[in-house]
């Protein structure tokens, strides 16, 4: 089993793609003003996963579930994030589970991680 789809809600169809291609996401569905899909960058070669945006109304955000995109240098991806104009709810910080970590919301309330984790994200000290 491969999770290779996941779907978040959007409430200004405009501002939710412009956020998540700054993130580097690749645009490959545009159904304006209801759905919106894209291809995440397959840094290891094999068959990218995709993420959608699916028009909602009445959505006032949440924290859960959270969207984690991992990238190989956080503070430079963060850096290039803030160049683009996105705002962080919070700075990169190394988390005791060896993830280092920073965390914004897309437009419609919805919280993202940007993270770097490396071999630790599969194969931490503790796993079983």
């Amino acid at each position: 089993m491969r999770l290779n789809q996941v779907t978040v809600p959007c409430t200004d169809y405009d501002a939710s793609v412009a956020f998540y291609k700054k993130l580097g996401l690749i645009q490959i569905v545009d159904s304006p003003p209801r759905y919106a899909r894209f291809e995440c960058p397959a840094g290891d070669g094999g068959e990218p996963a995709t993420f959608s945006l699916h028009s909602v109304d009445g959505w006032e955000g949440c924290d859960d579930p959270l969207v984690y995109f991992e990238v190989d240098n956080l503070d430079a991806e963060c850096t290039r994030l803030k160049r683009e104009g996105l705002v962080f709810m919070s700075e990169p910080v190394d988390q005791s589970w060896k993830w280092r970590e920073a965390y914004l919301r897309d437009p419609a309330g919805t919280r993202i991680c940007i993270y770097q984790a490396g071999a630790n994200r599969r194969f931490p000290p503790w796993r079983i």
